[in-house]
């Protein structure tokens, strides 16, 4: 019997850095152990650049074509097992059976790299903690990768 891959979404209203950042965290340390998607209520036209550059840092590129601002759709929250939100307040639509979160975190619109730096960081230990819980593995030894 095959187990079951937790698939995951990240929400938020531009689909441009927040939401961005935590996909591309989740898919370098979960690998296939993890379905990980990303979108917005409203859309940008690019990931923030300041975001991409951050990423960049730490060896994650969010340049890549999957990386693009995408609409949140209903049957992709119905799919997910975790929604976690990040500013989209009450936007995103609700299911039964889905697990909804919210990660109350700085906008890195309009930000500095210090600042974008320092909300890239705390995206990334709450991804990491997430992982963690999804993959039943606690304590595995993953450990956020170092600050500039």
């Amino acid at each position: 019997m095959a187990e079951h891959t937790p698939e995951v979404l990240f929400v938020c209203v531009h689909n441009a850095g927040r939401s961005q950042m935590a996909a591309g965290f989740l898919t370098h340390f979960g690998g296939d152990q993890i379905v990980v998607r990303s979108a917005g209520t409203a859309p940008a036209a690019t990931i923030n650049p300041v975001v991409v550059e951050a990423m960049a840092e730490r060896g994650i590129d969010l340049t890549a074509s999957q990386a693009t601002p995408k609409r949140l759709e209903e049957a992709v929250v119905r799919a997910s097992d975790v929604v976690i939100t990040m500013g989209c307040g009450d936007t995103c639509p609700v299911f039964p059976g889905v697990s909804y979160r919210d990660w109350v975190l700085e906008d890195p619109a309009g930000q500095g790299i210090e600042v974008v730096r320092t909300i890239r960081d705390a995206i990334e230990a709450q991804v990491l903690a997430l992982l963690d819980e999804l993959t039943s593995n606690p304590g595995s030894g993953r450990a956020p990768t170092s600050p500039n």
